[in-house]
């Protein structure tokens, strides 16, 4: 409450009575002083040493009253602001990944690989983002090798398994290399930050932010990406939730293995489940190539 003061003085009004004038004086810390009078009456009928008595216990009650509740406000415990919850958005994720630099990378290269019961799959990749040209060395959907460049700006001109195969495979390695950055390019999508969340897998909490992908267009209409960010805005944990009827319908997996492949910052393990089945994803190979350079910078 600040400094109280208290000043007495008399004034007589009447024949009959003398009115006691209180100036109360509140120092409110800097805000200013707030002066209060209250009057109080004293018959005249009563000698002067009655009338001082009286007026001295007044007085000294309403300084005690004061004292109260000037100790009872300062033993209120101040509260303290509540902190703000730092919303995560895309563009922030994605800025974690290298962002800011991916207009100076020529060229990707990786070989994204696929482990689980009775599966091995290995397929090679050079991608160039501003040309759009892929390459692609691995085996088709019948085990047969295949060696295949494409402009992904002319799929209508390539032949049936460039559109049907490896098109498609194209967007699924690279989403699991580049998904950071494909949530903020893909402006279709639907980026929510849905606070504090338990891990999927193990123990501990990070921040889900969930990528929903529209019901229409796209290879995998209806896709869910759900993120688990941790402190340093890195992916932790993620869910897939296939949309459509394909297997698998869900994969729990980690983010881990990080490396520095020039100024982009890569995931290269992920280990999990496929509908409850375990599985592992592993990007091996992994290297830029910068803007007017012609050597590659290998991930570490």
């Amino acid at each position: 409450m600040g400094l109280i003061l208290i000043k007495c003085s008399n004034w007589t009004f009447t024949t009959n009575a003398t009115y006691y004038r209180l100036h109360l004086y509140t120092f409110n810390g800097l805000v200013g002083v707030i002066q209060q009078d209250i009057y109080l009456n004293a018959f005249e009928e009563e000698d002067s040493m009655t009338k001082l008595d009286q007026l001295k216990t007044i007085c000294f009650l309403v300084f005690g009253v004061l004292v109260l509740a000037a100790t009872s406000c300062s033993h209120q415990p101040a509260s303290s602001p509540k902190p703000i919850a730092k919303t995560l958005t895309a563009e922030q994720i994605a800025k974690t990944y290298g962002l800011d630099s991916f207009g100076q990378i020529e060229a990707i290269r990786y070989t994204w690989n696929a482990q689980f019961p009775g599966v091995n799959i290995s397929r090679k990749w050079v991608w160039e983002p501003k040309t759009g040209q892929v390459s692609y060395e691995g085996k088709d959907k019948y085990g047969k090798p295949v060696k295949a460049t494409y402009f992904r700006t002319q799929l209508n001109t390539q032949p049936d398994i460039v559109k049907a195969e490896l098109e498609p495979m194209f967007v699924n390695d690279n989403y699991w290399l580049l998904f950071p950055f494909h949530a903020y390019w893909d402006k279709s999508a639907t980026v929510t930050d849905q606070g504090e969340k338990q891990l999927p897998q193990g123990n501990g909490s990070a921040t889900l932010v969930s990528v929903e992908y529209p019901s229409e267009g796209g290879y995998t209409p209806a896709d869910t990406w759900d993120l688990y960010i941790g402190k340093d805005d890195r992916v932790e944990q993620f869910v897939y939730h296939r949309g459509g009827p394909t297997k698998p319908s869900t994969v729990i997996a980690t983010w881990e293995g990080y490396k520095k492949a020039g100024p982009l910052l890569i995931s290269t393990d992920h280990n999990g489940t496929a509908d409850g089945n375990p599985v592992r994803i592993f990007i091996s190979d992994v290297a830029v190539k910068m803007s007017g350079s012609e050597n590659w910078i290998n991930a570490q």
